[in-house]
């Protein structure tokens, strides 16, 4: 019963065209050599493989040369854009500048000065805390750990090297409030 639907139809339809067609002989015997073996012969592939290697090459050198000169015209706008945004900002501050003096906008070169001044005010503070003062502090609290070390079990027996440890940072921190005013 339903072997009718699972049998392939034998139905060939061959169409014929109105015009004749004619191949030359280095073609068909092109698509004959292709048949018979339908593997591209080594020295072909390797030739067909440079070739496109080299084209690819090519293309990467110059989207990578695009890709640099893209960069660089987006750098200058950019670069131009944020110099007309800082005259227009500087401008807008020497019209209003006998007005006020709060929330001036300065120059890349005033801030590059300020910066530098920050910089120098960080190497200070970094110069002070490895003065001679904080060596002091640091003595004392070795010896308070070395005391909790030396007495595990009776940690009061230490109450002296805690006092002068604390003494002793108070007195750092009286002489950095000193030199702040």
């Amino acid at each position: 019963m339903g072997a009718s639907q699972s049998t392939p139809q034998q139905d060939e339809k061959v169409f014929v065209p109105d015009t004749s067609l004619h191949f030359s002989e280095d073609v068909v015997h092109q698509l004959v050599d292709h048949q018979a073996s339908p593997e591209i012969p080594h020295d072909r592939q390797l030739s067909i493989d440079a070739h496109i290697r080299s084209r690819i090459q090519s293309e990467l050198g110059r989207l990578h040369q695009e890709e640099e000169r893209v960069r660089e015209e987006i750098e200058r706008a950019l670069e131009k854009e944020n110099l007309d945004r800082e005259r227009s900002m500087a401008g807008e501050e020497s019209a209003s500048e006998d007005s006020s003096t709060a929330g001036t906008v300065k120059s890349s070169a005033a801030l590059m000065g300020d910066l530098e001044e920050l910089r120098q005010k960080i190497e200070k503070y970094h110069a002070r805390q490895s003065s001679e003062d904080l060596s002091e502090v640091r003595a004392k609290g070795e010896e308070v750990v070395s005391c909790y070390k030396s007495h595990p079990t009776t940690t009061l027996d230490c109450w002296r090297a805690v006092e002068e440890f604390k003494a002793s940072v108070a007195q750092v921190e009286q002489r950095y409030v000193n030199s702040l005013r």
